[in-house]
C-alpha cells in the first residue's frame, strides 16, 4: 500500500523505520509537527520523525494545523492507501480522515478502551498496573474511541520508568502496526469496536503533576517518580529550591516523618506516609544528576529539615 506516515517523537521511529523497510508497503511521504526551537540557542530543530523522513529522501510535510487546505490538498495529490499515525500531536478532522481509501490507523500505546489520552505509559506506571500493551485502531474525531485492529501485552516490571516502558511499547507497536497494515491491504482484518466498560484516561502529565507528595505512601511515591522519568521529572523542593529526582527505592523501613531528611553511611533516606524511600539520583537547579549522598554531602541537610510542602498535588 502507498502510505503516508504521521509522528512525531522518538517513541514513533520504530515504527517508521519498519514501514520504511517493508517490501509491501511505500512510504511515500510523512506528516509530523513543524520544527520547534531547541536548547539555549532555540534554533529551529526538525522533529525525530521529520529527520528520518529526510534521511530517507521522502517529502516531509509540517502543517501548523492538519486542517489546513494546502496541506489537505498535498495529502490528496499523494492519493494515500492508508495513513498509519504514531504519536503525531495534531489534530485530525473530518477532511483529512477521509482522504485515504483505507482511513488513518493509530498506533497507541496501551490496551484500548485502558488509558486513552496523550500520556497512556505513565499513567499505567502510576496507577500501578501489571500489564499495558499496545493498541491499533481505526482513527475516528473522537479521543481513541476507534475500533481495534489489534493488540500486544507487555508487562510492567518493578523498575519499569516511563522511558523503558515507552522504549520497549514502541519496538513491539511498529511490528504490530506492520501487521496491522498487511492485515487491512489483504482484506483479512477488520477492526472491533471498543468495549464500553473499562475506559480510562490519561492526560498530558504536567510539571505541576510531576511533583512528589511526601505524605502518600512509599509505593505511591515510587510509581509517581517513574511514571515521570525521564520527561517532565519528579521534583520536590529543599530551602525552597526546586530538586530534581530520579528513581527512589522502598525500604519498608520506618520511623520518619512524611518528607523528613536522614543521611546515613552510602544513601539518603526520606519519610513517606507509611515507610522511607531511599533517594537514587538527584538533580539541584542548573546542576548535572548526581548521588543523593553526594547531594548531602554537599548541603549537610540540618537535623529536622524536610522536603518541600506536603499538601502539594502528586500521586495517590
Amino acid at each position: 500500500m502507498r502510505v503516508v506516515f504521521a509522528g512525531t517523537p522518538e517513541p514513533a521511529l520504530p515504527a517508521l523505520r519498519g514501514l520504511l523497510a517493508s517490501a509491501r508497503h511505500e512510504v511515500v511521504a510523512v506528516v509530523t509537527r513543524p520544527d520547534a526551537p531547541v536548547g539555549r540557542s532555540k534554533h529551529p530543530q526538525r522533529s525525530p520523525v521529520g529527520a528520518l523522513g529526510d534521511e530517507a529522501g521522502i517529502p516531509v510535510l509540517t502543517p501548523v494545523k492538519a486542517s489546513e487546505p494546502a496541506f489537505l490538498e498535498q495529502l490528496r495529490a499523494l492519493a494515500p492507501d492508508c495513513c498509519p499515525v504514531v504519536a503525531y500531536g495534531n489534530l485530525l478532522r473530518r477532511e483529512a480522515l477521509d482522504i485515504p481509501v483505507h482511513g488513518w490507523v493509530n498506533l497507541h500505546f496501551s490496551l484500548l478502551p485502558a488509558w486513552r489520552g496523550a500520556a497512556p505509559v505513565q499513567a499505567a506506571i502510576r496507577a500501578g498496573d501489571e500489564v499495558t500493551g499496545a493498541s491499533t485502531f481505526a482513527l475516528e474525531e473522537g479521543m481513541d474511541t476507534g475500533p481495534v485492529y489489534g493488540t500486544v501485552t507487555e508487562e510492567i516490571g518493578r523498575h519499569d520508568t516511563a522511558g523503558v516502558l515507552l522504549a520497549r511499547l514502541a519496538e513491539s507497536g511498529a511490528v504490530l502496526l506492520e501487521h496491522t497494515l498487511d492485515g487491512i491491504a489483504d482484506g483479512t482484518l477488520s477492526p472491533v469496536p471498543q468495549p464500553v466498560d473499562g475506559v480510562s484516561y490519561a492526560p498530558k502529565v504536567t510539571v505541576d503533576d510531576a511533583r512528589v507528595v511526601w505524605t502518600h505512601p512509599a509505593p505511591a511515591v515510587d510509581r509517581l517518580v517513574r511514571s515521570v522519568t525521564p520527561a517532565p521529572g519528579a521534583w520536590t523542593t529543599f530551602r525552597e529550591a526546586r530538586l530534581k529526582l530520579g528513581p527512589v527505592l522502598t525500604t519498608g523501613e520506618g520511623g520518619l516523618d512524611p518528607g523528613a531528611i536522614r543521611v546515613e553511611r552510602g544513601r539518603v533516606l526520606v519519610g513517606t506516609a507509611g515507610a522511607a524511600v531511599a533517594l537514587g539520583d538527584v538533580q539541584p537547579g542548573g546542576k548535572r544528576p548526581m548521588p543523593a549522598v553526594d547531594w548531602a554531602r554537599g548541603v549537610r541537610p540540618e537535623p529536622g529539615e524536610r522536603f518541600g510542602a506536603s499538601e502539594a498535588t502528586g500521586s495517590r
